[in-house]
Parts: C-alpha cells; structure tokens; sequence
C-alpha cells in the first residue's frame, strides 16, 4: 500500500478502496460512488466524440456496465480513471466504426489522474470484422437489465437497444409523440443506471 501511495493520488487511492469493496464485499454503495464521480466526465468525453447527446447517454451506460462488470479483473498498475476512460472511448469507436460518423475528435486525448496524456487511437475506419460481436455483447449487456424494467420501458428499451432504431422511428413504431419517447427513454435508462450501481454486479 505504501508503494500505492508513492504512485498515485488520493483520489486514486480512495477509487482503490471503492473498488476493493465493490468487488469483495459486494458493497452497492461503493459502485454508486465510482459512478457518481466519473458519470458526468465520461459523458462529457463520449458527447466529444459522438456529438450526440442521446447516443452519449447510451454509451456511457454501456461503458460503466462492462466496467462494473469486469471490475474483478481490474490491476491497481494504472488508476481506474484511465481504465474507465479507456473502456469508454474503445465502445464509443466501436459505435462510431458502425456508424459511420466522420468527427475530428478521435485525434484529441485527455489527462487521467497523474496529468498524463491519454490518447485515442484508431485504426483504421474500414469495416471491423468483430462488429458482429460487438453487437452481441451490447445486446446482452442490455438484456440483463430490460426484464427488470418496468413493462412500460420494456418495448422502448428494446426498439432502442436491440432493434437500434432512431427516436423518430420508434415514435412512428409507437404512434406516439416523439417528446413522449424521449421523456421515456429519458426515464428508462436513469433506471438502467439505478441497475448498473445496485444489481448487475451480482448478475
């Protein structure tokens, strides 16, 4: 721990304990915290790259799902800060590649907590043979919590998730009015989050 001191930051340090409750004691509180600090960071960096504030909102539930969910296999040889942040911007390419967005934004990097440059390299744009399975992993990401949801969200979440239809094509799907998706959808995922903190850790 001493070494662990020389190394890092109290805030990295304070992450570590968070962590370690998290995942051996199954502390719900501990995964709320570490969402709590870095929700607004990591949505900031994924509306960077996407620019879009719908699609930043889904990706950053994805990115702290697989995190929380791997957490067990996180070393303490860099902060968790840039291993979230690494987590974050690989899905965000992975949804961009599939998009085909054109955005300048992959060529900028942030600082993590010891003020080192983090970058964001991308490879290539052409198709990626593992989109295939990119998508399935989403999708199961997103099947762990879509039964926990109330009824009313169920549908929404998986015309959004699964189907991946736009806002516009779900309201036509619904023949609802496209403000009532997106306060819906809106409410759905601040749900799914609420799961992501509390429950899918025991999943």
């Amino acid at each position: 721990m001493d070494e662990l001191k020389k190394q890092f930051s109290q805030k990295a340090l304070d992450d570590f304990k968070l962590i370690d409750q998290a995942t051996n004691e199954h502390d719900e509180q501990a995964f709320a915290l570490l969402m709590e600090r870095y929700k607004k960071p990591v949505y900031h960096m994924i509306l960077k790259m996407v620019r879009n504030v719908d699609d930043a909102e889904d990706l950053t539930i994805e990115a702290f799902a697989k995190a929380f969910k791997n957490l067990h296999r996180f070393k303490k040889d860099y902060t968790f800060s840039t291993w979230l942040f690494r987590i974050a911007t690989n899905n965000s390419i992975d949804f961009i590649r599939k998009k085909r967005l054109e955005t300048m934004s992959l060529n900028t990097s942030y600082q993590d907590e010891s003020g080192e440059n983090v970058t964001i390299d991308v490879q290539d744009k052409n198709p990626n043979p593992q989109e295939e399975a990119i998508k399935s992993q989403k999708k199961e990401l997103v099947q762990m919590f879509v039964t926990k949801l109330p009824a009313k969200y169920q549908r929404l979440v998986r015309l959004r998730y699964f189907k991946e239809l736009s806002y516009e094509e779900i309201a036509k799907e619904l023949e609802s009015p496209l403000g009532t998706v997106k306060a819906q959808l809106h409410r759905a995922r601040e749900l799914m989050y609420d799961l992501v903190k509390g429950k899918e850790q025991h999943m």
